[in-house]
């Protein structure tokens, strides 16, 4: 009979060295994959026991360390960090892929028309609201009315950047109308997370010392938080949304493109799922997950309540979200 897996591997980090950009993109690479949308309800609840034993010591019988990462990738993809509760289906990492490539794709396509521009822009933003909930840091309740107010003004702000920049490029080449769509998202944006997750930003998030021990909330820890998951995202979109418009704007000009125009849609997204396939986990590797700042760095009431219980500390610790 094999030997039960030592208590000795620290699930509660990723499996790869989050202080390198490679192991962290190894990590976000196992997160982001789609195929774990297609996992059901059994899968992962059997991923989330054999994780929660191991976490309480409670031996399952023949599990490999192999095994026990899978397991723990399958419940990272599903339970939300802080909160433990199993997220909405789309708005998990792993759905990226397929749900960004078809919305992306029909933005791309879809940019002549001002009905067109307005529907995908809903679109977009109403899924961004769902993921931006969805990955939230901390476990802070959003209200309802908080919840509106981000959906609102980043819809908004998404459709006017689009339709302003739609008519500024009327009489410029075409190829420049191409780019409207990744105008309109990056100022969404900067909109939809921090208005999401405004909450953090007026109350803080949870920061931990290097052990998990939760020591206080920081609005400034919030601001990086949010800041640095607004810079992924706008970096997620960039490659799916500028190099598609760039082939399909030659391809367009082919026999093959005017003779089957109605290929253009799958083309689209077929290019846009390619670039996203890896853009999304590199870019969510940009940052570390569990990022972190100095104690000096915070403001200074958290900073001095800090310093109180342990003067010896210098860096805390944070979920930044995705």
């Amino acid at each position: 009979m094999p030997e039960d897996l030592p208590f000795n591997i620290n699930i509660k980090e990723p499996r790869w060295d989050q202080s390198t950009f490679e192991g962290r993109a190894r990590h976000f690479f196992m997160v982001t994959d789609p195929r774990n949308v297609l996992l059901g309800p059994k899968v992962l609840e059997e991923a989330k026991n054999i994780v929660e034993n191991y976490r309480n010591r409670i031996p399952t019988p023949g599990l490999t360390e192999d095994q026990l990462w899978r397991s723990k990738y399958i419940y990272d993809s599903a339970f939300h960090p802080d909160t433990g509760e199993k997220m909405v289906l789309i708005g998990r990492m792993s759905a990226q892929v397929p749900m960004n490539m078809t919305i992306t794709g029909c933005m791309l396509t879809f940019y002549r028309t001002t009905p067109a521009v307005i529907f995908w822009q809903w679109v977009n933003q109403s899924f961004n609201a769902i993921v931006n909930y969805t990955n939230r840091s901390g476990d802070a309740p959003i209200t309802n009315s908080q919840l509106a107010t981000a959906y609102v003004s980043a819809t908004t702000g998404a459709v006017v950047t689009a339709l302003g920049l739609k008519s500024l490029t009327k009489h410029l080449p075409s190829l420049v109308g191409r780019f409207v769509p990744f105008a309109a998202v990056a100022a969404a944006n900067c909109i939809n997370i921090p208005f999401m997750r405004q909450r953090e930003l007026k109350f803080g998030i949870p920061v931990t010392d290097e052990n998990g021990n939760r020591l206080a909330e920081s609005t400034k820890a919030a601001q990086q938080a949010i800041a640095q998951v607004v810079v992924s995202r706008i970096g997620m979109a960039a490659p799916a949304m500028a190099i598609p418009p760039v082939i399909m704007n030659f391809l367009e000009k082919r026999a093959f493109l005017k003779r089957y125009p109605i290929m253009n849609a799958p083309l689209q997204v077929g290019l846009v799922g390619f670039c996203l396939v890896f853009a999304t986990p590199l870019c969510c590797a940009l940052f570390p997950q569990k990022s972190s700042m100095k104690v000096s760095s915070l403001e200074p009431e958290v900073r001095d309540c800090i310093l109180e219980k342990n003067p010896n500390i210098q860096i805390v610790y944070f979920n930044k979200g995705l």
